[in-house]
């Protein structure tokens, strides 16, 4: 076996002068360069099944290229040029009970290449290994080792021996510790986090007692204060500070003096607490110091920044991760222009790059916000944005609407009066602003609409506010007014009294006097449905490709989705327009004009009444023919306009909602959805339709909107903030820059009222993305986290193929990725490619439907060409079911691969219970439950017989259309498998109301464990002796560690015409069933046959369970170790073991692959390289050959090397595991489809 894939928490960070980043992920080392931009250089395994917790560089062997400073343990060192082409540096790396020397080469050709390379063999140590620092001034490789029960050890790097080993006199276990070392072993001081909240500071050499090896040392000083165990330590020299962080949420710095240099000081004889820090929701994991700052961070996901001199408060908060916390920290010494790297690693995989200045201030921790100074007259009521809209690197108008009827615009830093309205304007307004382009004059001009409660609306260029004109709507408060724009035409909406929605098409010119004219021809209004709230919030239009009629979709206050199209004439001809420009612009006759309203209304078409919820739609836009909706719900629905399939229907059009995808717990008012800059392809412009396999591509976006007191801006598919600021919360007026194209570029500023003044984020005039502000503000993501807590399942959908790669590496060989589906504890389901060859993981889509954590996924799955159609399945806590359709396929264009996620069905036991009004008067007499396995027993067309098992105790079946017989096998924490006869007459009792039915009972019991059971693999073995029969084999694992195999036989009657194995077909594993077709339920005989079980198969609950070809079995355990059984008839043997690096496994899937039999790229510069240490199950060896029996190593016969280039190319059968836990792990079987007699002659 051999890894090709990993992810897991990082928990190992090192700065290399600032140029180089390198980290740990499980014994994976990376090294990525800064500079010019962030990006992995080389990866290598190195500490085979321990986990790195620390990189140390040595620092005399820095050998660099140009000047630089070397930052170790808070000294620095100027090292001296270096002529040399090629330079490198070495570090020790440690984890665990192991510690390996690791060489960094830089070479320099064209272009930077970074290469890694292990010095020696692996050093296991006898106790977990806290801390490894060198010797500053030795001349042997010598290493000074602080180990968890308080002692230290002396190393010889190159032999690995221990040349001293002392201990302290207090033997309590450490959780933390901190070498600080100078020129000798005599100097060296060791300070410790004791397990009983303390901490210690004491020295392993203590001058000439160093020579008599084995000496326990008294304790120095000792630091009393916590109230958790102490999980990191932080010294800086220049103060006499210590710093410590715990699992009491505290940060506590101390004013120790001087510890370590020469002599080995002690510090101060009555150290005292300087600060207590708090500030963190959750644990702190790590802490750093710096002359002014403290950087700590925890599990909750969070690096706080410390002002240590301005009285310890929080300067900045840098949150980039998942749930799970942060696992590892490091901060630079400064990169000298007054800026310093900050590096996170979390529990979700992720590492994250930040760069803090060294002048931070306070109100950094949030946003700077600018005070305009609007000086009126009267106050501000609403504010937009002006300019045009390639303008968007800088911000410097605005357009402000005051209770005096007045429009007032910010440009150059003043305020100028551009319109001011009549009395009528006064008190009320509503006011919205676009910028157009001017044909005949290639300009572009500014228009701005303002709405009053008379139901007039003034329409103005801020330029020439004079050439304005004056349009009536219906009388009655105007509630909102829009301006949308349609390929080359310019529309206006103004949502009136009694759901009357007035439009105008606007047109801008140039006369040759060089003054602007506007020309408006009026619309046949829309009309909204009856309801409360009857107005227009949001609007969004859509020319159709093939009918060319033009689409509305409106969102109203009632939070409904209505479809209008335009009618045959989308303009009037010229009588009318004459006409009606007339009426419109002065009022005209009111009955006449009522009379040609009500001829002229348009009326939906479709409507989806109430979708977001009684407090409306904020807002609906459309990209490549999908639309996108938003609410104060929570949520974003993606939908779609489809043609009406039922002939009975007069409409042709209808709304389709696909998928809702939710924000951020706590973040209910969204406001606006906006397409990441980077999904846009740069050479088919916005223009071209995203047509994804016959369907319409969603594209990437992220969610704007509120947060408690912040306006936000929201990463679905990361899971993180892009964007906050602390305006106060909704119910004010606000504009987001830049907004007009309803793109995401990755900066933005806002502007927005807040008690009668104007706000803004960023001062204006200012430049908008920076080429540093991506790490000043969200930082830079070096690689993506997936899930911050427990992966519970896992499911495989299948493997799509790259296309359109002119690599010349790949011109002969086909490249795959795999596709899965995980779910787990953060409540999330992530789509995942996986390339096995690079390892290169990406994330597809995100699902956040659940409420509580996913127990289960499985999915049906079905191949469209060269894409990959799956009904997927999940469900978990609060008795949740959800159903979605996945469609996944290559993107030609952006050359990677894509999800389209349709939204089928949901389904919740207590949905009922929550909807009833006064429920917390009453009490719930149902047990909450949890499905904690889900099976398909049946598929037809437009319906998927499945069945659930529930931590109560119940079966439940879904859909009662089955009409085949079979059996399904549940296990439950008694111990024991139960067999059940699922027959047609079930379903039809299941659905007779005239009375109480029978409930249906096992038809075999088999006792197979001690205690509840995990896992189970069921499959046909092979036909018995008697073609009336067959053997059916069932494989379970649970909380005992054991392994059981049962056999049972089917007999079938004499006149029976299904014989063998062709009558049953496996469907699945967690409860697994078999299936006969065709046969009468109460003539088939079920016996057991014969049972053998392992007792210690593993050292922990056996979790997962599968079967990856007939008679190789795949099981992991909570004890990190992937083993693998080969099980016959009579007996089960253990084939092999490799010891995973993923925590807590609780997720299995396996499969099979054809390949062809050629050597595979697999080097030691990939991101996961092949893992050669193979584990037993017992006793684990660390440099010694593999010598358990493995199917991947038959005797050779002899032709091996004098086969042919064909034989050499030919297809075989390689199995593939994949391991969810905390992290995953893909892991790759050569001669996975060896059967069970080829497997033994090999052995023999």
């Amino acid at each position: 076996m051999e890894t090709t894939a990993l992810v897991a928490p990082i928990t190992g960070l090192e700065l290399l002068q600032d140029r180089f980043l390198l980290t740990g992920e499980g014994p994976v080392l990376s090294v990525f360069s800064l500079q010019p931009r962030p990006h992995v250089g080389a990866s290598l395994s190195v500490l085979q099944h321990y986990r790195i917790h620390g990189i140390r560089l040595r620092r005399r062997d820095t050998v660099l290229t140009q000047s630089s400073t070397v930052i170790v343990h808070g000294q620095r060192e100027h090292e001296k040029n270096s002529a040399s082409a090629c330079s490198f540096c070495d570090f020790a790396v440690f984890g665990g009970k192991a510690l390996r020397l690791v060489r960094l080469h830089l070479e320099f050709q064209n272009v930077e290449t970074l290469h890694l390379e292990v010095l020696g063999p692996l050093l296991e140590l006898k106790d977990w290994a806290l801390d490894v620092r060198w010797l500053l001034s030795d001349k042997h490789s010598l290493l000074c080792v602080a180990v968890a029960h308080n002692g230290a050890l002396l190393l010889d790097s190159t032999t690995g021996s221990a040349l001293v080993q002392c201990s302290c006199l207090e033997g309590c276990l450490l959780y933390s510790a901190l070498f600080l070392v100078h020129e000798s072993w005599a100097d060296t001081v060791l300070v410790g986090g004791t397990v009983f909240n303390q901490l210690i500071i004491w020295k392993p050499g203590r001058g000439d007692e160093i020579i008599k090896s084995g000496h326990k040392a008294p304790v120095e000083r000792r630091l009393s204060g916590h109230s958790g165990v102490i999980f990191s330590i932080s010294y800086l020299q220049e103060k006499g500070y210590l710093a410590s962080a715990s699992d009491d949420r505290s940060v506590r710095v101390w004013g120790v003096g001087a510890l370590g240099g020469p002599g080995g000081k002690c510090g101060d004889s009555d150290p005292t607490c300087l600060r207590v820090l708090y500030g963190h929701q959750a644990r702190v994991f790590s802490v750093h110091l710096s002359a002014e700052y403290a950087f700590s961070a925890g599990e909750d996901g969070a690096c706080l920044v410390w002002d240590l001199v301005g009285g310890g408060k929080v300067i900045r908060t840098l949150k980039g991760h998942r749930a799970g916390g942060v696992r590892s920290l490091a901060v630079s010494g400064g990169t000298g222009d007054g800026e310093r790297w900050v590096a996170t690693g979390g529990a979700d995989g992720g590492v994250r790059l930040w760069k803090v200045e060294d002048d931070e201030e306070k109100e950094s921790l949030e946003e700077k916000l600018t005070d305009l100074k609007f000086p009126g007259p009267g106050l501000p009521k609403v504010v937009c944005t002006a300019g045009g809209e390639e303008e968007n690197v800088s911000w410097s108008q605005f357009l402000v609407c005051t209770d005096r009827g007045t429009v007032c615009q910010y440009r150059g830093g003043s305020w100028e009066t551009v319109w001011e309205g009549p009395a009528e304007f006064y008190s009320y307004c509503v006011m919205d602003t676009v910028t157009v382009f001017v044909t005949n004059a290639a300009t572009t001009v500014t228009l701005c609409a303002v709405g009053n409660i008379s139901g007039s609306i003034q329409v103005f260029p801020t330029s020439h506010p004079l050439s304005g004109i004056r349009l009536t709507g219906r009388p009655g408060k105007i509630h909102s007014i829009f301006w949308k724009k349609e390929t080359d035409k310019l529309y206006l909406l103004a949502s009136g009294a009694e759901g009357l929605v007035c439009r105008w098409c606007v047109e801008v010119k140039m006369n040759e006097d060089c003054s602007l004219v506007l020309s408006v021809v009026p619309l046949p209004p829309f009309l909204l449905p009856l309801c409360s709230k009857r107005w227009l919030t949001a609007a969004a239009a859509c020319l159709q490709r093939h009918s060319n009629k033009v689409l509305w979709v409106c969102g109203d206050r009632r939070g409904s989705l209505l479809l209008f199209q335009e009618g045959e004439n989308v303009e009037l001809n010229r009588t009318d327009h004459e006409k009606h420009s007339k009426d419109w612009l002065t009022g005209g006759n009111a009955q006449t004009k009522e009379e040609e309203e009500h001829d002229l209304t348009l009326q939906p078409l479709s409507c989806l009444f109430g979708v977001h919820g009684k407090h409306g739609v904020t807002s609906v836009c459309e990209y490549q023919g999908l639309f996108y909706s938003t609410g104060k719900d929570g949520c974003v629905r993606i939908f779609r306009v489809s043609r009406t399939q039922h002939e009975e229907s007069n409409c042709e059009f209808q709304l389709e909602v696909l998928r809702v995808q939710r924000a951020c717990r706590g973040m209910e008012w969204l406001e606006r959805v906006l397409i990441l800059e980077s999904e846009i392809p740069e050479e088919l412009g916005d223009k071209c339709e995203n047509v994804f396999r016959a369907e319409l591509r969603e594209a990437r976006f992220v969610i704007a909107g509120f947060h408690a007191v912040h306006f936000v801006v929201w990463d679905p598919v990361r899971q993180e903030r892009l964007m906050a600021v602390p305006c106060g919360g909704g119910h004010r007026s606000w504009s987001l820059w830049p907004s007009h194209t309803g793109v995401w570029s990755g900066c933005g500023a806002l502007v927005f009222v807040k008690q009668g003044a104007i706000l803004t984020s960023q001062p204006p005039g200012e430049m908008l993305g920076c080429a540093g502000d991506a790490g000043r503000t969200g930082g830079w993501s070096l690689r993506e986290g997936i899930h911050g807590r427990g992966i519970w399942c896992v499911c495989r959908l299948g493997r799509i193929e790259e296309i359109g790669v002119d690599s010349q590496d790949h011109r002969n060989s086909k490249i795959y990725w795999e596709i899965v589906v995980t779910g787990g504890e953060d409540t999330s389901l992530a789509v995942l490619a996986i390339n096995p060859v690079s390892g290169i993981i990406k994330v597809l889509s995100v699902l956040t439907d659940h409420i509580s954590g996913v127990r289960t996924v499985t999915a049906i799955t079905q191949p469209q060409g060269k894409a990959l159609s799956a009904l997927l399945l999940s469900a978990g806590g609060r008795a949740q079911i959800q159903c979605n359709r996945l469609l996944v396929a290559w993107d030609r264009r952006r050359l990677s691969p894509s999800c389209q996620v349709i939204q089928v069905a949901s389904h919740r036991l207590d949905i009922q219970w929550e909807k009833k009004r006064n429920r917390h008067k009453t009490v719930k007499m149902d047990p909450e439950s949890r499905y904690m396995s889900i099976e398909v027993l049946k598929e037809e067309t437009g319906s998927v017989l499945f069945a659930l098992s529930c931590s109560d105790g119940a079966l439940s079946l879904q859909d009662d259309k089955g009409n085949r017989y079979k059996l399904l096998f549940s296990a439950a924490t008694d111990g024991k498998i139960a067999v059940w006869h699922l027959t047609e007459s079930l379903f039809i009792s299941a659905d007779n109301s005239s009375g109480a039915t029978t409930p249906p009972i096992p038809c075999l019991v088999i006792p197979a464990h001690q205690s509840g059971i995990n896992s189970l693999a069921v499959w046909v073995e092979k036909q018995g002796q008697q073609e009336d029969s067959c053997l059916v084999t069932v494989a379970s694992g649970g909380d005992d560690g054991q392994l059981t195999v049962s056999t049972m036989r089917v007999q079938y009657p004499e006149d029976g015409k299904v014989g063998g194995s062709r009558g049953f077909s496996q469907m699945g594993n967690n409860h697994t069933l078999l299936e006969a077709h065709d046969q009468p339920p109460n003539q088939f005989q079920l016996h057991l046959h014969s049972q053998f079980s392992i007792p210690l198969a593993h050292a922990a609950s056996l979790t997962a369970l599968k079967l990856l070809s007939p008679g190789l079995l795949v099981s992991t355990s909570s004890d990190q170790r992937v083993c693998l059984w080969r099980v016959s008839g009579t007996d089960i043997t253990h084939s092999g073991a490799l010891c995973s690096h993923v925590a807590d496994a609780a997720g299995l899937a396996v499969w099979e692959e054809e390949e062809v039999d050629e050597k595979m790229g697999f080097g030691t510069e990939w991101v996961n390289t092949v893992l050669e240490e193979i584990v037993g199950p017992v006793c684990k060896t660390s440099e010694e050959e593999e010598t358990t029996d493995d199917p991947r190593n038959p005797v050779d016969d002899g032709d091996t090397n004098t086969g042919s280039c064909e034989c050499r190319r030919k297809t075989r059968k390689v199995g593939w595991i994949l391991v969810c836990g905390q992290g995953f792990q893909l892991l790759r079987l050569r001669s996975a489809g060896m059967d069970v007699e080829t497997w033994k002659r090999g052995k023999k």
